[in-house]
């Protein structure tokens, strides 16, 4: 089983073991809601994903976005986008293990910002 929450501990959830796919997102509203210059997303089938402590605060986040977080410690935990309902994305940094999933690709390059470049050494 795959864990994770929030800073707190109010928000926990449970993922089913499997290969999932992990990608650092470059677009501005997710740097702005994490304040962070980028954000490594964990993709998960729906049906695999669950929350097992507390239930998340809700922001409506752009016209097909949907972000889950901890009201008490602001921690985000998920996000849903209505263009690809059958997944949610989980910051690979609310995982209990994240070096399980070092991300394999990029998404929203086209602004990135400049003085960000990756050392794969």
């Amino acid at each position: 089983m795959i864990t994770g929450g929030c800073f707190c501990n109010n928000i926990r959830y449970s993922i089913d073991e499997g290969a999932y796919q992990s990608v650092d997102c470059h677009c501005t509203m997710c740097r702005h809601v994490h304040s962070a210059p980028y954000v490594t997303w964990l993709v998960v089938p729906s049906e695999k994903f669950r929350y097992t402590a507390g239930t998340p605060a809700i922001l409506k986040s752009s016209a097909n976005g949907t972000r889950y977080f901890c009201n008490s410690c602001g921690c985000h935990v998920a996000c849903i986008n209505t263009e690809h309902p059958e997944v949610i994305d989980i910051p690979v940094g609310s995982l209990d293990e994240p070096e399980r999933f070092p991300p394999s690709g990029e998404i929203f390059s086209d602004t990135k910002l400049s003085w960000f470049h990756r050392d794969n050494s």
